[in-house]
């Protein structure tokens, strides 16, 4: 596809999430042709958002890490999209939910680079350049999709939906844990809603890591020093309501905090 119409669905897709328009399914017009056209649309959709003011690609996130999620939505690996500076919180978040058209949350685990990484890597080197970890909180703008209609290509030309991110106090130490066995809980207004271990995100939350900084350096976009991944959800997506409190704690690596106003 020319770039010209690349460009175009990026535009049209930048407005559906400017707008905050509730899109069960992406319209023909806008719907890629396969993954490695909705990847072209996302670096388009990327470059469209940094000029509107969210800032700079601070790091990425993983989405579709569980083999299920990935028959669901007919691929045989996970996806990415970036993070943008404007929208990187601290320890707590207060967020109006009226400004999203349904704001999501997910439960992870982030890492932030201390070197480059510019020839990817395995596991054990991915590692090497971790200079911290932290309990963290994705935020997720869906639009209200229509979730038996997923669809890999299409989240990943909307940038897999991300809206942010909420990062707990970086833990230098994190090595002392075995990050595949660090457990996970989502509560809202004090009640648990689910829980997790690091091992549900591609068996150690550092396979997600090596996956992406791969895959970013096959793409001549490797991951960078002071970026921040976030490795996948430990726990399924909800969808806080005004006056609730969300908190994600994660053992040995503190918690994270969303307030919804």
């Amino acid at each position: 596809m020319a770039d010209h119409d690349i460009r175009q669905k990026a535009e049209g897709i930048s407005r559906l999430f400017r707008e905050c328009r509730p899109t069960d399914i992406l319209p023909p017009e806008l719907m890629p042709a396969g993954i490695d056209e909705a990847y072209r649309i996302r670096h388009e959709f990327e470059a469209i958002e940094m000029a509107r003011g969210r800032g700079a690609v601070a790091g990425y996130k993983i989405g579709l890490t569980t083999p299920i999620m990935q028959k669901l939505c007919g691929v045989d690996e996970p996806c990415y999209g970036a993070i943008f500076a404007s929208e990187v919180h601290h320890r707590r978040a207060e967020l109006t939910t009226a400004k999203y058209c349904r704001l999501g949350i997910e439960t992870e685990i982030a890492v932030r680079l201390g070197e480059d990484l510019p020839q990817g890597g395995d596991r054990d080197q991915v590692a090497a350049a971790v200079e911290s970890c932290m309990a963290a909180i994705e935020l997720l703008e869906d639009l209200r999709h229509d979730y038996k209609r997923l669809s890999a290509a299409a989240m990943v030309a909307g940038n897999v939906w991300n809206a942010g991110v909420v990062l707990g106090a970086p833990v230098a130490e994190w090595r002392r844990l075995d990050l595949s066995q660090a457990t996970a809980r989502l509560t809202i207004n004090g009640r648990e809603i689910g829980s997790g271990k690091g091992g549900d995100v591609m068996g150690n939350p550092l396979n997600a890591l090596a996956w992406l900084a791969t895959k970013l350096a096959a793409a001549g976009t490797p991951l960078k020093r002071g970026m921040v991944v976030m490795t996948g959800s430990m726990v399924p997506i909800q969808f806080p309501a005004p006056g609730d409190r969300a908190i994600v704690e994660v053992a040995g690596l503190g918690a994270a905090e969303l307030v919804a106003t």
